[in-house]
């Protein structure tokens, strides 16, 4: 907000002239000295900003009260010590005390209505980044889901099969084909039921099995009590996809991959785990390791769709790559 440190110094040379403002037509004038008020100033723009900067963004203000409370106190007490160069004989210490300390807590109250507009603004405008980069996002969570290599793995694994006269052909075209409706159709919505977004996950989960059947060994489990509860649609996919993609380059068989999804009346959680090493990430190309929403992406989502309604950790520990999620629905 550009305008922001305009209206700071507007503010100040306001508070500083104003008594020579107010007394400009009287005889003889203001009768303190510059000096007076510049060192006035001072103090009040210490405890301001003190507040300002410090006090008003901490989310435990309650806990911190105290402190600045004391600062307010320590700030009124020093600005009496240094207005004594400037009133030598008033006995009146207290009484300006009292008076000073009320003069600042009306600046900290003028303060926080500037911090809180403030603060609206910058969530405003972080709404509308974030709604741009929801449509974004879903633009390319259908490149993530229509990405030519898990596509083509896919028919050619159901061609394999049919070449086989394999009894699992027809339940693998109608997985693929439950995917791309469900993409085109709920994807699109702003939301969908868990149910339909596991359904949807366990098919993926099952074509991405039989490509990978040497590969990878995958436990899947889901006890979800309520799935009519509703869900961001595409939410979770990045995460199971990114699982398949980087334990696919690693050498050998049998790579477990561990997913869960549970819930707790509205808390939903999702945990994912799987093999990850660094070095096998060259053996992907750069189509296959460009495609996806990526985790950047998920992340924004999760802001724009469920402020501080969700808490995601990943973790890479002992080869291990680990995501844990859980959203308040």
């Amino acid at each position: 907000m550009r305008i922001e440190p305009w209206i700071h110094i507007f503010l100040w040379v306001i508070v500083l002239f104003y008594p020579y403002l107010k007394y400009s037509e009287r005889e003889g004038g203001y009768m303190m000295s510059f000096a007076h008020e510049l060192n006035s100033l001072v103090f009040k723009m210490a405890i301001s900003y003190f507040l300002f900067f410090w006090f008003f963004p901490k989310s435990n203000k309650r806990k911190l009260f105290p402190v600045a409370m004391l600062a307010l106190v320590v700030n009124a007490m020093l600005y009496e010590l240094t207005d004594r160069y400037f009133h030598t004989s008033d006995p009146h210490y207290w009484m300006h005390f009292f008076t000073n300390a009320l003069t600042y807590t009306s600046f900290g109250i003028v303060f926080f209505a500037l911090y809180s507009i403030k603060n609206i603004y910058y969530q405003q405008m972080q709404v509308e980044a974030l709604s741009q980069d929801k449509v974004q996002a879903e633009i390319n969570a259908l490149k993530a889901q229509i990405n030519p290599h898990f596509l083509f793995n896919t028919l050619n694994t159901i061609y394999a099969h049919s070449l086989k006269k394999d009894d699992k052909t027809p339940e693998l075209i109608l997985k693929l084909s439950n995917g791309f409706r469900y993409l085109f159709h709920e994807g699109q919505q702003e939301f969908a039921s868990l149910e339909q977004e596991i359904q949807h996950i366990t098919e993926y989960i099952d074509l991405q099995q039989e490509r990978l059947v040497d590969k990878v060994i995958v436990k899947f489990s889901t006890t979800v009590t309520d799935s009519k509860l509703r869900i961001a649609p595409l939410l979770l996919i990045p995460f199971v996809e990114n699982a398949f993609k980087y334990t696919s380059v690693l050498k050998g068989e049998k790579h477990p991959i561990t997913i869960t999804m549970t819930n707790e009346d509205n808390d939903f959680f999702f945990s994912c785990t799987n093999p990850f090493n660094t070095k096998a990430k060259t053996a992907i190309d750069t189509g296959w390791s460009e495609s996806g929403i990526g985790i950047s992406n998920v992340k924004k989502r999760l802001q724009l769709l469920y402020p501080e309604k969700h808490d995601l950790r990943i973790t890479e520990q002992d080869h291990i790559f680990r995501v844990n999620l859980s959203i308040a629905l």
